[in-house]
């Protein structure tokens, strides 16, 4: 029986040894007899047919065991960028994280962004640097360039022969400059810090533990899970239901499953809860912030579904158990909910996490002759539930179907899902640059839609809004003018469509839109007459309001030897780049800033080639700014 859960995920840059680790631990952890190896295609958590066959994680696994009367639910990720929105979305339900650095080559390009995304959601994190019996290695200097790319509080904690402190005393001036009260306390007495303050210091992200070893020979892995166990903290959860939605999946029968952390209460089989997008509106119509969205939340809680748990599954690798009751701190697949989401929250989990990681790229989709379209697009938006990022569309006016990918591999993965689920060979045309617009003043729209018996009218404000905010809708508009009724079916309208704008038909985002007036006929209106007049306002409003082009942008760092700065600065700004003044220690240089995406892919390889494999560039997607070359397009 275990005394707590401890959700563990395991992060790492592409061939760090992820994958060879997590084998290791679930070796220590009584999972496998003996630990499998990617080379052997014959790991426990690489079930995925595609997994096994190019030796890397695609989708996100769950392994359980108990240790030391702490029941560990293991998630492992996707290490490759292409997958980094799968990752992502796993870091949502996690109690504490592994990140992996290969001990051959330090801080590769991939780990800057996975340090960001978990301090994005506040995650403990200790850190295992793998493959420390290759030659070359030297531990002193990997944790001087772990203090100097991550964070200065990353700390040795074990792993090596040797400790690499002189004394005990050393380990406790590191670990106490991470907090102020700590240092005063250890100035004070010089006494030992004891395990709960550490343990505290990492549940506050103030120290990162470092275990050396190598997971293929199994040195340091024992260290590393005895330090997990004793210095993570059981989180305190609420005694009403909560959980939150990481992943959606299908298993081999078609049936739909939601992956969920419970974060509070429990949950039974045959309990129904509120699923959707309109949920919190829903449950929270009567309450005291009811009124602050106007119609908007009525009309979002027509999107709420009370949906009832048909089955619990406890999953480890590709077998389960099913239960009829989960408590706070479990992750389980649910059978029955079909209206649920990546990142929603259910019960008192309010709020959805919107991903930082966005695919930047659109590709139209290649469909073979004589294929039915429409029934093609439905089975896209059945993979877009479970990897929201593709943001599937249908553009009536080209008639093809668009997609959005993070990258080649991810292109060939779902070219063969969609051959192996559903029998189809599709094909994608070359990728380009996935533009927005927006408006840059204030406009009211008219639509007007009055054929022969058929009336309806809509007046809509449409305004800027702050960059990020995505488009956002309202109303203004009196009952007395406009029946609630019809207020709500405009408001659905607007939500159900992406609208494009004006410039290059790309979709409009960071726009409030508001409902001021509106007219229907006692005898004549119909639902789809304001659909028309809806699509027909917003068309108007964005004619005179004005569209600006937005393109994604990338915030970077780029670090290569001190000698080749100037050259560095120069290409960026020919690249139109924003950086700050570059900081130097003799040897090597660092420059960050922002910089086009379109303009960033590329230049990986040429820093690359003129660095002599000296250079890095770490990029991560940060928004949408006015376009740098709009007048070319």
């Amino acid at each position: 029986m275990a005394d707590r859960k401890l959700v563990l995920g395991i992060l790492a840059h592409v061939d760090a040894g992820k994958t060879t680790l997590a084998e290791n631990i679930l070796y220590l952890g009584g999972v496998v007899r003996s630990p499998g190896r990617v080379d052997h295609r014959d790991t426990f958590l690489d079930t995925d047919r595609q997994e096994r066959e190019r030796g890397i994680t695609i989708f996100s696994k769950q392994a359980r065991f108990v240790r030391g009367g702490v029941e560990v639910i293991l998630l492992d990720t996707p290490g490759h960028v292409d997958f980094s929105a799968e990752t992502e979305r796993t870091l949502q339900v996690l109690d504490c994280a592994v990140l992996v650095i290969s001990g051959a080559d330090g801080v590769q390009g991939h780990v800057p962004t996975l340090w960001r995304l978990l301090e994005r959601y506040r995650v403990p994190v200790f850190l295992f640097i793998n493959k420390m019996d290759q030659p070359g290695t030297d531990a002193a200097a990997l944790m001087a360039e772990l203090k100097r790319r991550l964070n200065n509080n990353c700390v040795y904690f074990g792993g090596l022969p040797e400790s690499l402190y002189g004394s005990d005393r050393e380990f406790y001036e590191e670990l106490a400059v991470s907090d102020e009260a700590l240092l005063e306390r250890y100035l004070d007495t010089g006494g030992p810090i004891g395990g709960d303050e550490v343990t505290e210091l990492v549940a506050a992200r103030k120290v990162f533990p470092c275990y050396f070893g190598s997971a293929l020979k199994g040195d340091g892995v024992e260290a590393l899970l005895d330090g997990l166990l004793r210095y993570t903290a059981a989180p305190r959860y609420p005694d009403a239901f909560g959980a939150r939605v990481y992943k959606i999946a299908r298993d081999e029968q078609g049936n739909r499953l939601s992956y969920v952390k419970i974060t509070g209460g429990t949950l039974k089989v045959k309990q129904t809860v509120l699923t959707g997008r309109g949920a919190h509106d829903a449950a929270d119509g009567d309450g005291p912030d009811a009124g602050k969205r106007g119609g908007e939340a009525a009309s979002s809680a027509d999107s709420a579904f009370a949906e009832k748990i048909d089955q619990i599954r406890l999953y480890s690798g590709s077998r389960y158990t099913t239960a009829q009751e989960v408590s706070a701190g479990d992750v389980c697949a649910l059978v029955g909910p079909c209206h649920t989401f990546c990142g929603e929250g259910l019960g008192v989990e309010t709020g959805n996490i919107i991903p930082l990681t966005e695919s930047v790229m659109t590709y139209r989709v290649v469909l073979p002759e004589g294929c039915d379209v429409h029934k093609t697009y439905q089975m896209l938006c059945q993979l877009e539930e479970e990897e929201p990022l593709l943001h599937v569309v249908w553009r009536e006016r080209q008639e093809e179907i668009q997609i959005r990918l993070m990258g080649e591999i991810q292109t060939e993965v779902l070219r063969k899902m969609i051959a192996e689920r559903y029998g189809l060979e599709v094909d994608f045309d070359r990728g380009s640059i996935a533009y927005r617009e927006t408006i840059t003043s204030a406009a009211e729209g008219v639509g007007h839609y009055e054929p022969l018996r058929h009336y309806a009218e809509v007046h809509l404000l449409l305004e800027p809004g702050e960059p990020g905010s995505g488009l956002v809708f309202g109303t203004a508009c009196s009952e007395d003018v406009l029946d609630r009724n019809w207020q709500r079916l405009v408001l659905t309208h607007l939500e159900e469509k992406e609208h494009l704008g004006i410039l290059t038909g790309s979709p409009v985002t960071d726009m409030r839109i508001t409902l001021v007036s509106g007219r229907a006929h006692p005898k004549h209106t119909e639902g789809g007459d304001f659909r028309q007049a809806v699509y027909r306002a917003v068309r108007q409003g964005l004619c005179r309001a004005g569209c600006v082009l937005l393109e994604p942008v990338c915030s970077f760092r780029l670090e290569l030897p001190a000698g080749l700065v100037g050259r560095a600065m120069s290409d960026l700004q020919g690249r139109s780049a924003r950086f700050s003044q570059p900081k130097t220690d003799g040897k090597t240089a660092v420059l960050s800033g922002t910089v086009p995406a379109s303009e960033a892919a590329a230049y990986r390889t040429e820093v690359l080639a003129y660095a002599g494999g000296r250079g890095t560039l770490d990029t991560t997607f940060a928004g949408y700014e006015p376009c740098h070359n709009a007048h070319v397009r």
